[in-house]
C-alpha cells in the first residue's frame, strides 16, 4: 500500500509505542496501538489511479460524495458552479488537479473548525485557493477546506507549476472538503449524493 509522505511521521508516533510497549512485555497496549498504527496508514493510503483521457473532461479533485451543487456568481475563476465533496475520514485524502493546467494563484486564509458538511463552511473554516489555468485558457478554481477533525491542509505546489489532470497536488489531514468551481457552460455529469473518486470520476466536460 503507497502511503502519501506527509504521513510517515505521524504513522510513526503510535508505531513507536507500539514497539516500546511490545519490548516491555504490555502485550495489550501493545496491539492496541498497532491497530492505531494500522488504522492511521489507511488513512494515509495513496494509490494510483488512472486518469480518462480527454481534454474536456474536469475530474474530481477528491475522493467522497458529492454533498452540494450549487450556481455561483462571481468573476474568472469564482463563477459558475460549486461543486463541494465531503471526505470522510475513511476516503482517500490526496488532492488531485481536475484538469492539465498551469497554477495561476493560491490564496490560504486561517478559520475555524466546523463540520464539513455544513453550508457555510466553505466561507468560515480554514481553506486553500488553487487557481489553475487549464490549457485551454479557462481558469478553474479549487479550495481545499478543513473538517472538525483536519488540522492541517497541506499544497504541494506553488504559482507557475503545472499539472497533469489527475497529478497529486496536496492533501487534507482527517476529515474535509474540496470544492471545485466549474466553469460556466461546462456540462455537468454528476449529481448530489454520488460518490466519486479523486483523479478518475469525470464531474464535468467542458465546451469546446
Amino acid at each position: 500500500m503507497r502511503i502519501a509522505r506527509e504521513g510517515y511521521p505521524i504513522i510513526a508516533i503510535p508505531a513507536l509505542v507500539a514497539v516500546i510497549a511490545l519490548l516491555l512485555g504490555w502485550k495489550l497496549p501493545a496491539a492496541l496501538f498497532a491497530i492505531v498504527t494500522l488504522a492511521v496508514a489507511a488513512f494515509f493510503r495513496d494509490p494510483e489511479r488512472i486518469s480518462p483521457l480527454g481534454s474536456d473532461l474536469i475530474l474530481a479533485p477528491a475522493d467522497g460524495r458529492v454533498m452540494e451543487m450549487r450556481p455561483v456568481e462571481g468573476v474568472g475563476a469564482d463563477s459558475g458552479t460549486r461543486v463541494s465533496i465531503f471526505m470522510s475520514p475513511l476516503d482517500v485524502h490526496v488532492n488531485r488537479a481536475p484538469v492539465s493546467g498551469t497554477v495561476k494563484e493560491i490564496e490560504y486564509q486561517k478559520g475555524c473548525f466546523m463540520p464539513a458538511y455544513k453550508e457555510d463552511c466553505s466561507e468560515n473554516n480554514e481553506r486553500n485557493a488553487v487557481t489553475l489555468v487549464a490549457t485551454d485558457g479557462r481558469p478553474i478554481k479549487l479550495v481545499q477546506i478543513a473538517g472538525i477533525l483536519a488540522r492541517r491542509i497541506i499544497c504541494r505546489v506553488k504559482p507557475g507549476d503545472t499539472l497533469e489532470a489527475g497529478e497529486r497536488f496536496g492533501i487534507i489531514m482527517f476529515g474535509s472538503r474540496v470544492d471545485v468551481y466549474i466553469p460556466s457552460g461546462a456540462e455537468i455529469v454528476v449529481g448530489e449524493g454520488r460518490r466519486v473518486t479523486g483523479g478518475e470520476s469525470v464531474l464535468a466536460r467542458k465546451s469546446i
